[in-house]
Formats: structure tokens, C-alpha cells, sequence
């Protein structure tokens, strides 16, 4: 009897094409050594780089969860990117963000690889839809991002970067302002990272989830 309704069982379909895991994957092995070659392994605790690691694990499980995290997390910061980024094509200096992505002093393929940035947030919306947003999403991200600030902000050099080492990480997430290159004077720096630790999940990510609750299909596995 367990036989039959065993053969008579569908067998659920990927959701994903095996072809986008495969070239993902490639692009992970091509990115993961030279990123640690030229920046260190701190890079990787920037927001966007934590995302690409996530949507390497949600695309391989097809983990709604492991999808919906980074969506909630870095749709907003880097659709802005992708706006600096388009207004530096044509010759507008919008934030500054993108500076470096026009800087002939930087590798060229580095640049290329760090293009990321436009297209990541593309493409985790199209996983999420797929695999529908996880409502899990917000607080799981909120304690992953806190975590990664509070390392960032105690254990982590502030700016700028030192002179023998120019590509070194500092700053990351923006803990100490929004400069690369000099520490921001508005606040004190307790005060300013207390800011920070409330006003990203209060005004980025928050808003976020709100949206992909409204608009994306809910997952399976997601809360009420």
C-alpha cells in the first residue's frame, strides 16, 4: 500500500533552474578568491556580500528564508546603489556611492565582479517571488544585521584606510557615517551607532517587509 501511493506521488518540480545555480555558483568561486585577495576577508561583512552567501544557499535549497533575508535586508540600500550608479554612467555625481566602480585605478575585472551590486537585488527578487516571501524574514535579518554592526563598530577599524593598505575594509556597514574616509562629527560615536542600530530595521528593512508582505506570494513555510 506505502509502495502505491509512494508511485502515485508527484514529484514537486525545481523552482529554480539548475542553470541559474550552476552559473551563480561560478561566479561565487570567480568572486570569493580575488575579493579576498585584494580587500581580506572582513569584506565579507558587508551587508551585500553576507546576501550573496545567503542567496548562494537559498538557491541551491530553495530556502524562501534564506531568499527572503537578503531581500528584506538589501533591496533598498542597493536600488539606491543602482540609481548612483546610473547617474554616474552619465556623468552625475548623485551620493557618491559608486564612485569607485569609474575609478581607472582599481582593477577592471575587480570592478566588473563588484556589478554585483546592481544586479544581486534583481535577482533575489525574482528568487523570492519564486519561492514566495518568508515573514520570518524581518526579524531573522534585523538579528543578523545587529550582530554584524556590533562586530563591525568594536572589533573593526573605522575610517580611513590606512595609506600601506588602501583596499583595507573600514567602516563597514557605515557604523561610523557615511563616509569611507573620515569618521562622521555630527554625534558623538555611541550615539550615532545606537542610531544606526535602531533606524535600519525601523526604516529600511521594516518598510521592506512590508512591501514584499503586500505585493510577493507568502511561502509555505512562512508565519501568519
Amino acid at each position: 500500500m506505502s509502495g502505491e501511493v509512494l508511485a502515485h506521488s508527484p514529484i514537486e518540480k525545481p523552482k529554480i533552474a539548475i542553470a541559474v545555480k550552476v552559473l551563480f555558483t561560478v561566479f561565487m568561486l570567480v568572486l570569493v578568491p580575488i575579493y579576498l585577495k585584494d580587500y581580506g576577508p572582513t569584506n565579507f561583512l558587508y551587508f551585500c556580500d553576507v546576501a550573496l552567501i545567503m542567496t548562494l544557499v537559498a538557491l541551491w535549497r530553495e530556502d524562501p528564508l534564506w531568499a527572503s533575508m537578503p531581500t528584506v535586508g538589501i533591496l533598498l540600500p542597493q536600488t539606491i546603489w543602482m540609481a548612483d550608479f546610473l547617474a554616474g554612467v552619465f556623468g552625475f555625481n548623485l551620493l557618491g556611492m559608486t564612485t569607485y566602480m569609474f575609478d581607472p585605478n582599481l582593477p577592471l575585472f575587480t570592478r566588473g565582479l563588484s556589478f554585483f551590486h546592481f544586479w544581486l537585488p534583481i535577482l533575489l527578487i525574482w528568487v523570492t517571488w519564486r519561492l514566495g516571501y518568508d515573514r520570518r524574514a524581518l526579524p531573522a535579518w534585523t538579528a543578523c544585521a545587529w550582530i554584524l554592526m556590533v562586530v563591525c563598530y568594536f572589533f573593526m577599524p573605522a575610517p580611513p584606510p590606512p595609506k600601506d593598505n588602501p583596499n583595507l575594509p573600514v567602516n563597514i556597514n557605515f557604523v561610523y557615517g557615511p563616509s569611507g574616509q573620515k569618521a562622521q562629527e555630527w554625534l558623538p560615536e555611541s550615539v550615532f551607532f545606537g542610531l544606526v542600530m535602531v533606524g535600519m530595521p525601523l526604516l529600511v528593512y521594516t518598510p521592506t517587509h512590508l512591501l514584499l508582505r503586500k505585493l510577493f506570494p507568502r511561502a509555505k513555510t512562512g508565519v501568519v
